[in-house]
């Protein structure tokens, strides 16, 4: 791996927080937590307590208590602990303004506008966002124990917001999908990628495509470009560091359901129509490579889900439909006779789900709230969450669908379609509803640890 200056870089694992780099353990059950600071010393006395705790990329199979925790810290909260006021304006302006301003470009709008989002999120009380998860209850509660002890006696620190959001039994998503499949390597992270085998916690394998440089998700690094892109001052804060935009989604699972029933004839054909709009069966087997049936033993060997690209093998979209949700999320090698470099627009992604199961084969809404808590981390907020949400999730044209929109997570109205090819006469679903409605969101800036720290002793 090579800088601006073309000299070899090494990414500094022992100050990154290993979420960035690595994933959760496998199953899991975990919660996040949103923190308001009303005193400044009791703010950094809590991060002085929490820095430790933080399992670093390189220390992550051995995290110090038996859990996985991260920090981030909206504008407002670094405010709260009194950074000083030139590193706060150093700060990309996006990440100033928070998620909630900008919601009608990210298509979070009607009931998805922060109106309607759970309370306190989109609101300036939110300060710090912790998550922290385990491979089993007796060890989550064991840390969550401890947390609520160390916030008992900061009376400046309060806890304003928990969710709960574990593993379903299924180990799938609310709508039934395997998730978490095709991550991007990162050039120098270690580890190739995120992807699992089998049923062990630790089990990394390689992923399909090109690497991508250090700097496109950690600040501090060179980035596809070859240069070090700008990051908030001082260097000590900045350095090693993400942006993150955390999302609650409710998933609209009866309806999605519904909708299926309602445009298919049978039971296998509702699968056929899930398939193609997801772009891969229900096991996480991709269509491009098994059309017509699901393929299970494919979907569990990581290297063969991932081992394929759309232009030469799917051009026109006749196995995997153009306007699927991961042809969008990760167009590879489908815009290469175009502009677009795919590479600059790739973020991480972390998805946990929240809420009980509906239970299988219900047709109708009971009420419960469920879904996943989205997780998207990169260099540049802008360039890489708000572009894919907005050129590649709310609209058709880089493919050529015109006001298309992603059929899973696209800010749909009941009035747009979904087209799937075929021959000798192409499908176009109709009034396709909303199935993924924001409940809230922040942005949010992710230290490394050594920040951690920085901002634990400012003024002391």
């Amino acid at each position: 791996m090579t800088d601006s200056d073309g000299k070899a870089q090494t990414l500094e694992l022992t100050d990154i927080q290993g979420t960035v780099l690595r994933q959760r353990p496998w199953p899991y059950t975990g919660a996040y937590f949103l923190l308001r600071i009303d005193d400044p010393a009791d703010g950094r006395k809590m991060l002085r307590q929490l820095a430790p705790q933080v399992a670093s990329a390189d220390r992550w199979w051995n995290p110090p208590s038996h859990a996985w925790f991260s920090v981030a810290l909206s504008h407002a909260g670094l405010r709260a602990l009194g950074v000083p006021q030139a590193s706060l304006d150093s700060f990309p302006p996006e990440f100033r303004q928070g998620m909630a301003a900008r919601a009608a470009r990210l298509g979070d709008v009607a009931e998805s506008s922060p109106e309607h989002w759970d309370p306190p999120l989109g609101t300036t009380d939110v300060h710090v966002a912790l998550s922290v998860f385990a491979p089993e209850d007796t060890a989550l509660q064991s840390v969550l124990d401890g947390a609520r002890e160390t916030l008992n006696g900061l009376p400046g620190v309060s806890m304003i917001y928990r969710l709960v959001a574990s593993q379903l039994p299924t180990r799938r998503t609310h709508l039934g999908f395997v998730d978490g499949i095709g991550e991007p390597d990162i050039e120098g992270a270690g580890v190739a990628s995120i992807l699992r085998a089998g049923d062990d916690h630790y089990g990394y394998l390689p992923g399909f495509g090109p690497t991508i440089r250090a700097g496109e998700f950690l600040l501090g690094y060179a980035n596809e470009s070859g240069q070090v892109g700008p990051m908030p001052q001082p260097n000590v804060l900045g350095r090693n560091g993400t942006y993150v935009a955390f999302r609650k989604l409710h998933m609209r699972v009866a309806a999605f359901r519904r909708y299926l029933k309602d445009n298919a004839s049978s039971p296998e054909e509702e699968e056929f129509l899930a398939a193609k709009m997801v772009g891969r069966w229900r096991s996480g087997a991709p269509l491009v490579l098994t059309p017509e049936h699901d393929d299970p033993a494919l979907a569990a060997d990581p290297h063969r889900a991932n081992d394929f690209n759309y232009q030469q093998e799917d051009p026109r979209g006749l196995r995997c439909p153009l306007g699927s949700h991961i042809r969008r999320m990760n167009p590879r090698d489908a815009l290469s006779d175009t502009f677009v470099d795919i590479k600059i627009h790739r973020a991480l992604r972390r998805g946990t789900t929240y809420g009980p199961m509906l239970p299988e084969g219900q047709l109708e809404d009971d009420g419960v709230d469920r879904g996943i808590v989205f997780i998207f981390m990169g260099a540049d907020l802008v360039r890489q969450f708000e572009f894919i949400k907005t050129q590649w999730a709310n609209d058709g044209d880089f493919v050529g669908l015109g006001t298309e929109k992603d059929p899973v997570v696209g800010d749909n109205d009941a009035t747009g379609t979904f087209t799937i090819p075929q021959q000798p006469i192409r499908r176009r679903l109709k009034e396709l509803p909303r199935f993924a409605i924001t409940k809230g969101g922040e942005y949010l800036f992710m230290p490394g640890i050594r920040a951690l720290n920085w901002l634990a002793e400012l003024h002391t």
